[in-house]
């Protein structure tokens, strides 16, 4: 069983909120998913990752998540404990699984995914379950796209984003496309356009800006089963001036560009590019959460965006260097030894 969670610290700097799941990771580098004989297990979910590689920066975190009644659940919370993430706020829902992703890796650019997903318990979470984790004490709330796919989570994800902004705190959203988790991908679309009023800051790549103005499913394509970087055909610029256009809705868009470092555009029309950190990558799986949990660390102790996604490149490019996702996250000292190292902020 996994050990009991502390009482909580009053207040915590960050509660994330969504998917969480064991991640199994192919040990044969380079080998056809067919050929794959061994896995590395490991702890993922996008709000999963962001929580621990906030922990890992010095900020106090809690994680709003759900598991199964089984051992994919004690495997979770065990690892969540060790790490300091407060685990007091992941009921046990009967009836479902703890989520599960598969993951072949075939550098440099090819890492096909398997979720499993159907009846996950990170899905059931409740409109109460928001409420026992009293996310408008937090110093910040940060939410996924993916929490939007499948109700009452959705319900639940909407309802703690008004909470936290009716406090006065910030909230953070990754848009965390992953096309398979909807019955229709346009409908990503719709949900984060919903949203978007009750957050601060829209974090996303490229593509799932682009999928958050979907209109025709032609112009989405999954090549290789990687659910996590489709080709998302629209206009890049167009789509973050409507994201950006509405009367109320975030004052930043984050848009992550992976080896070129990342693009900050305010509501007011202007950008600003923050350049990354060349690195040789392994695996890319996690940059972005890990890009994440650096950014919403700057911008919680007071930094500028620049210095802010500066910070989140810096633990990105870690990542990529490494074989998993929240296991592999930097340490506070080494992410800043590795900026120094590289020149500075």
């Amino acid at each position: 069983m996994a050990p009991p969670s502390p009482p909580p610290p009053e207040p915590f700097d960050l509660i994330t909120m969504g998917r969480s799941s064991i991640d199994l990771y192919a040990n044969d580098i380079g080998a056809p998913f067919e050929r794959i004989e061994s896995f590395a297990a490991y702890v993922g979910g996008s709000p999963t990752n962001i929580a621990v590689g906030a922990r890992r920066l010095g900020l106090r975190t809690a994680l709003l998540s759900a598991v199964g009644d089984d051992k994919v659940g004690d495997f979770i919370l065990h690892f969540l404990a060790r790490e300091g993430v407060y685990t007091g706020f992941i009921p046990r829902k009967p009836g479902r699984r703890s989520s599960a992703v598969v993951l072949g890796i075939q550098p440099p650019d090819t890492f096909p995914l398997v979720y499993y997903r159907e009846g996950a318990a990170d899905t059931a979470l409740t409109i109460d379950d928001v409420l026992a984790a009293r996310v408008e004490t937090a110093g910040a709330l940060e939410i996924s796209g993916t929490g939007l796919a499948k109700e009452p989570g959705r319900s639940a994800t909407f309802f703690a984003a008004e909470r936290a902004r009716t406090a006065g705190k910030p909230v953070f959203l990754d848009l965390d496309f992953r096309a398979d988790q909807w019955h229709d991908p346009r409908a990503f679309g719709v949900n984060v356009r919903a949203i978007l009023p009750l957050v601060s800051v829209a974090i996303g790549t490229e593509e799932e800006v682009n999928a958050a103005m979907l209109t025709r499913p032609e112009d989405l394509e999954i090549r290789h089963q990687q659910i996590s970087a489709p080709i998302i055909k629209g206009d890049l610029g167009a789509n973050i001036a409507q994201l950006l256009g509405a009367p109320s809705g975030p004052e930043l868009l984050v848009v992550k560009r992976g080896a070129q470092g990342a693009s900050l555009y305010r509501r007011g029309g202007e950008r600003q590019d923050v350049p990354g950190f060349p690195v040789e990558v392994f695996n890319v799986l996690g940059a972005g959460d890990a890009f994440a949990s650096g950014f919403i660390y700057g911008q919680l102790k007071g930094w500028d965006a620049y210095k802010s996604a500066r910070l989140g490149n810096a633990c990105g490019a870690i990542v990529v260097t490494r074989h998993g996702c929240a296991n592999f996250m930097g340490y506070f000292d080494e992410v800043m030894a590795f900026v120094e190292a590289r020149g500075g902020f």
